[in-house]
């Protein structure tokens, strides 16, 4: 198979593409950007966790006192989840954040 070294040249860097999208580092629409793809990881983490854990959103729901609207919109990254919130939801999930050194 030969490769194409045009083809090879022409392509892009993920920081390329992103500052074509989304504007350079340090822009607000970068960082808007950065923020909702945060949003978008970090539910994506809680969501694998919790079906691996054979959990429902509603069963999530009630074992940290929210609804399970809010926890949908975590989720799917559609909301800005605060530290406290995150933590309770981790620890449920059986998340740890903090290295336990004993």
């Amino acid at each position: 198979m030969k490769i194409d070294e045009k083809k090879i040249a022409s392509l892009k860097t993920a920081g390329e593409i992103l500052e074509k999208e989304f504007g350079a580092e340090g822009t607000t629409k970068r960082q808007e950007f950065h923020a909702k793809a945060q949003s978008w990881y970090y539910g994506e983490i809680l969501r694998d966790r919790r079906k691996a854990k054979k959990m429902t959103q509603q069963q999530l729901a009630d074992e940290v006192g929210m609804q399970r609207s809010y926890i949908a919109r975590i989720e799917k990254g559609e909301t800005d989840i605060q530290m406290s919130s995150f933590l309770r939801i981790a620890s449920a999930l059986g998340i740890q954040l903090i290295p336990n050194y004993a």
